[in-house]
């Protein structure tokens, strides 16, 4: 992680205003041939996506471009646009007979429906997205629940900046939402921000604290730290090939994986030393798959597939 994206992240953390900002940019983004499907076909299944075809070198596109964008964004996600530079896509511009521009497109249901061509009236390019939007089924655009889940799954691909700018889209709506703190603290953890997650953790307000999510975040911060201690993971299963009953090298293994993000290697190795010795330090294997399952979520689907191990090897 760069000191930049860390600056860009305190930010978004600290300014519900900047996180506004970010909020309503995440309904214009620029596409092109190789995303086009997954910029434009497919989120139109469900939300309008329109599609202005331009060029830098394009009065009218100067004018338009801006237009769109503060008209999409107006409209509060019930439209998504996606901007495509002809110059750089010629390809995908001769697959869809552009011919001039700027060129607009409407696409629902992966097809393009509406449009125009040229320079326009702003009245008629809020007619078209109100037409668009009216046939909508985001209604006034994705629900919490979507936008949270949007955020992890941008985290588990590794991008704590970018999840912290749409974790933070659902705070600047309602600040007292426990998922979207959770999921904004998780976000200085994966980028190594340990400390400050911790600082963060202890000025939440009494609402906040007791939530279960931030309950998880707190062993998360528990078992992050814990895992740096580990040691080098090569160094671990160098020990283990020599003496596999060594207990405590297979649980510092453990968490060498954790550390490093490889989350079914930890429980792998800590249900593999449950299994050759339950009882070994009080439990410690138990007590740290336990510690895992709360930091991972309790409807992960990696947390009910290792209950179900653990079960079983419970009542062998």
């Amino acid at each position: 992680m760069t000191k930049g994206k860390d600056a860009g992240m305190e930010i978004l953390f600290n300014g519900s205003a900047k996180a506004g900002q970010a909020a309503g940019g995440n309904f214009v983004k620029d596409g092109d041939t190789a995303t086009f499907v997954q910029d434009v076909i497919e989120p139109s299944m469900k939300t309008p996506v329109i599609v202005d075809f331009w060029a830098p070198w394009c009065g009218p596109c100067k004018t338009l471009g801006p237009l769109l964008e503060k008209l999409v964004n107006a409209a509060g996600g019930a439209v998504r646009l996606v901007k495509i530079n002809v110059d750089k896509n010629q390809e995908l511009a001769a697959q869809m007979r552009i011919q001039s521009i700027p060129a607009v497109y409407a696409f629902k249901d992966g097809q393009p429906v509406d449009g125009f061509v040229g320079a326009v009236p702003e009245s008629q390019v809020k007619a078209l997205i109100e037409r668009m939007a009216a046939g909508s089924t985001a209604g006034a655009g994705p629900t919490t629940e979507e936008i949270l889940a949007e955020a992890k799954a941008i985290l588990a691909e590794g991008d704590p900046a970018g999840a912290m700018a749409v974790f933070q889209e659902v705070l600047a709506q309602d600040p007292t939402n426990a998922p979207a703190y959770a999921g904004c603290l998780r976000c200085l953890i994966q980028a190594g921000q340990i400390e400050e997650a911790k600082r963060r953790l202890e000025k939440l307000p009494e609402a906040l604290a007791g939530h279960a999510e931030i309950a998880a975040v707190r062993t998360a911060i528990e078992l992050a730290e814990q895992a740096t201690q580990a040691g080098p993971a090569a160094d671990l299963r160098r020990t283990l090939a020599s003496d596999a009953d060594n207990h405590q090298a297979r649980f510092d293994l453990a968490m060498a994986h954790y550390a490093a993000g490889e989350r079914e290697a930890a429980v792998d190795e800590l249900l593999e030393l449950f299994r050759r010795n339950r009882a070994w330090n009080e439990e410690a294997a138990r007590k740290q798959l336990v510690k895992l399952f709360e930091a991972f979520g309790r409807s992960d689907p990696l947390t009910q597939s290792a209950q179900r191990r653990l079960s079983s090897l419970m009542f062998s």
